[in-house]
């Protein structure tokens, strides 16, 4: 049977001889491990082996350890993560030959997401027909907004309207940063109602180095400086995505500005509809003056590219975004307007 994760509460009451978990979101995967392994000792299942596909993986020795009595419990877990979602032709004839057999056994796989070659093969077929396959896929559109909700409420923090959009903009497809940052906020503000403004500051004031030191710089045109409050932002955990929002934040302002002037606007009227405050206008007019509106644009583009590619740990988001604070230096010749 195929469910997505949100469901698997309706089928923990009597879990299957086989359970395969596999999606693209690591805190997802995680969390419907959890729940599989706190319904199976609920069952009387005492005992976890967990194992890892490497190279080389004897997989008769699983076969052996399906059908061997355990020393410790009546009825145990084995769970076997395949990293790349492919058992190899040795892999498929055991999965497929255990299927039936199982007794006294719970076998969890999980992994990656799986793609139409692994889903289509023989091996998955049989095993999804005999147990139960939970897709830990992360959630786009109006799921994200439901679980967001969700989330915050388990977490007992409430965002205003604008809060939330801004929030969920900023850890869409991202959910273990997202949880994590929940349960800062839950922490840091209790159950006071959260606006834009506070939530920005809020997670920013985290880290030592915040990342409107960062953007400031930038507008300043002290990229060096700027490359140095990052490197110290990334050794302190700060989430890429918080940052690339910030730089998509500036961006955006200095795209209004640059338009507006070559509409022949007054700098004046502008910096005052744009709710730009005069202390803070003489970074912008040093930005402007360095930045061509074809260069704004460009950042814009490759922060909008990288909001779209940032997962987890990743090292690649680091240094796009050093890319992006050198795109700020006048002196920077040639920026590509994509990844």
């Amino acid at each position: 049977m195929r469910i997505f994760v949100s469901q698997l509460g309706q089928h923990l009451a009597r879990l299957p001889a086989i359970v395969m978990v596999f999606g693209d979101d690591p805190l997802l995967r995680e969390e419907a491990r959890d729940q599989i392994r706190t319904a199976a000792r609920e069952q009387g299942f005492g005992e976890r082996l967990s194992l890892v596909q490497e190279s080389p993986f004897n997989w008769q020795e699983l076969a052996q350890e399906c059908h061997s009595l355990s020393l410790f419990a009546n009825r145990r877990i084995i769970e076997l993560e395949l990293p790349n979602g492919k058992p190899g032709a040795d892999g498929s004839a055991v999965l497929t030959e255990l299927a039936p057999q199982l007794q006294d056994t719970l076998l969890l796989l999980h992994g990656p997401k799986l793609g139409k070659e692994q889903t289509n093969s023989k091996w998955f077929k049989t095993l999804e027909t005999a147990g139960l396959y939970v897709q830990a896929l992360t959630p786009e559109g109006p799921h994200y907004h439901r679980w967001l909700q969700g989330r915050l409420r388990h977490h007992g923090v409430n965002l205003q309207p604008d809060a939330l959009m801004q929030f969920g903009e900023m850890f869409e497809g991202n959910l273990l940063a997202a949880d994590q940052a929940m349960a800062q906020l839950a922490l840091l503000a209790g159950n006071r109602s959260i606006g834009a403004e506070a939530l920005a500051r809020l997670l920013s004031n985290q880290s030592r180095y915040s990342v409107y030191q960062l953007t400031d710089l930038l507008l300043l045109g002290q990229c060096d400086k700027a490359l140095t409050v990052l490197g110290q932002l990334k050794l302190e955990e700060t989430a890429p995505v918080l940052i690339n929002w910030a730089l998509i934040r500036e961006l955006q302002l200095l795209l209004e500005l640059q338009q507006g002037l070559s509409r022949g606007e007054n700098q004046a009227a502008l910096f005052k509809r744009l709710k730009i405050w005069p202390k803070r206008q003489p970074l912008y007019r040093g930005c402007l003056q360095r930045l061509p509106l074809a260069r704004i644009t460009a950042l814009l583009g490759r922060c909008g590219a990288l909001e779209q590619s940032i997962k987890g740990e990743s090292e690649a988001p680091w240094t796009e975004l050093s890319e992006v604070c050198l795109g700020f230096a006048q002196r920077y010749p040639e920026f590509p307007s994509c990844l």
